[in-house]
């Protein structure tokens, strides 16, 4: 199975509104304090009578009418008075150091920062929706905006793809939202669409981005390289990999002149990805092994964790399925014990693959059981490959479910999978067909499978 690289970065600020003063109450009503009553408070506590508060302009008495709620003062005297003061013009008029719109975007970026750091995003995720009701309500379509895109991007992560879909679209469709100001946005929008089987909806995208930074942004080489890369994703998904390579070919001049080295990551990445689809895994190989080399560079050990499970996929390929348990182990350690749900099943099915190669059909079954039970209904793609697998696993044991596992592989990857997976799901089951004595049918899943290798889109 196929490792992802793209990721998802909130845009918190890190903010924190620890110093804001709250928004006052009238010990005598227990209600908000009026303008007056707070005027009288502070003048008082800071030893001040009428008079000396006083300034040309804003008389004592002009002071003595404000208090006694007579009188609202006008943006000059609030200025006036507030410098006297030592407050904030916000605050003495509305009791807070914050206008509302303020408040709410620091509120925003407290909880984006929660949503990275937090094991349960389930409170962040809350008060984002708190906060995007508040700021729809309010007419406030800047915050409305950033909550959508940090829930959207949230929804992702838990692998709720169809969720993140629509509050990314509603981001994207508002038009305030570009490609080079938030790259991960549309990035995150892709994948989603690549996970709900819907890789020419992403190719449509990663097209719109790369036109965009060149009409928008012509200078702007590392977002062309960053959209590049996507775009060959996504068409290597629908099995357009002749296209998919001139994409990565075109891009490739610029990598010298891209100073960020998680584009040239990417790049790397890419072509390590489009190689090994086109069964050239020692090409692959080197690309990936430049991407690692990169990556270690830094302390980003989740992408570093899948780079190299993807290193272990293409030492499949090229048939070394016992040398690919060390960059598997690498993987499974750098993930952690909380592991990306999509992250595990990729590596439970890779392993599943190599068990089942090692002669260990036993084992082969449980990993592959784990990757189908770590894949929630928003991957069919993923859980279609991973019940080919499984049903691999129960032909080698000739046990009698691997029928339903094959025929529900099937429905999955035919309607969500990427061209390659439906070919080599249709000459697995093709592959028990013919061992269970029904020639015929085997024949005809053959012919389905040698009509998909012949697709124009799947020539190289």
């Amino acid at each position: 199975m196929l490792s992802r690289l793209l990721g998802t970065v909130f845009d918190a600020d890190g903010s924190s509104h620890e110093d804001a003063l709250p928004m006052t109450t009238d010990p005598q009503t227990n209600g908000p304090e009026s303008i007056g009553r707070r005027l009288r408070r502070l003048r008082v506590e800071r030893g001040f009578s009428q008079r000396e508060l006083s300034s040309p302009g804003v008389s004592y008495a002009y002071i003595s009418r404000i208090e006694a709620g007579a009188r609202r003062p006008s943006v000059k005297a609030l200025r006036q008075l507030a410098r006297k003061l030592g407050v904030s013009v916000e605050y003495l008029e509305t009791g807070s150091d914050l206008r509302e719109v303020d408040e709410r975007e620091l509120r925003l970026a407290d909880a984006e920062l929660e949503l990275r750091l937090a094991d349960d995003p389930e409170k962040a995720q809350d008060i984002l929706r708190q906060i995007l009701d508040e700021a729809v309500a309010a007419g406030d379509a800047t915050s409305a905006l950033r909550a959508r895109v940090a829930i959207g991007l949230t929804e992702a992560r838990a692998g709720h793809n169809s969720a993140a879909v629509e509050r990314l679209e509603a981001a994207v469709g508002s038009g305030l939202v570009t490609p080079s100001q938030r790259p991960d946005v549309y990035a995150t929008l892709g994948q989603c669409y690549a996970a709900l089987g819907q890789p020419q909806r992403a190719v449509e995208l990663f097209e719109t981005c790369l036109a965009r930074v060149a009409e928008e942004n012509p200078d702007d080489t590392t977002n062309e390289v960053r959209f590049s890369t996507y775009l060959s994703y996504a068409l290597s998904d629908m099995g357009d990999l002749s296209r998919a390579e001139r994409v990565l070919e075109d891009a490739l001049p610029h990598a010298d002149h891209v100073t960020d080295a998680y584009t040239r990551v990417r790049l790397y990445w890419s072509l390590a990805r489009l190689n090994e689809i086109r069964n050239q895994p020692a090409a692959a190989l080197e690309y990936i092994r430049r991407a690692i080399a990169l990556l270690e560079v830094t302390e980003d050990t989740l992408h570093l964790a899948r780079a190299h499970l993807l290193c272990g996929t293409i030492m499949i390929s090229q048939g070394k399925a016992q040398e690919a348990g060390a960059p598997f182990a690498a993987a499974e350690r750098m993930f952690g014990p909380q592991p990306d749900p999509l992250d595990l099943a990729n590596l439970r099915a890779d392993q599943a693959r190599r068990a089942a190669l090692l002669d260990r059909p036993g084992e082969a079954e449980q990993l592959a059981r784990e990757a189908l039970s770590a894949l929630g209904d928003d991957h069919p793609a993923e859980r279609g490959v991973a019940l080919a697998i499984l049903a691999e696993a129960l032909s080698n044991q000739e046990k009698p479910e691997a029928d339903e596992a094959f025929e529900s592989a099937v429905r999955l990857v035919e309607e969500h999978g990427r061209q390659v997976e439906k070919a080599d799901t249709f000459r697995a089951w093709a592959r028990y067909l013919r061992k269970s004595g029904r020639e015929s049918e085997a024949l005809d899943v053959l012919d389905r499978a040698a009509q998909l290798s012949s697709s124009p889109r799947a020539q190289v």
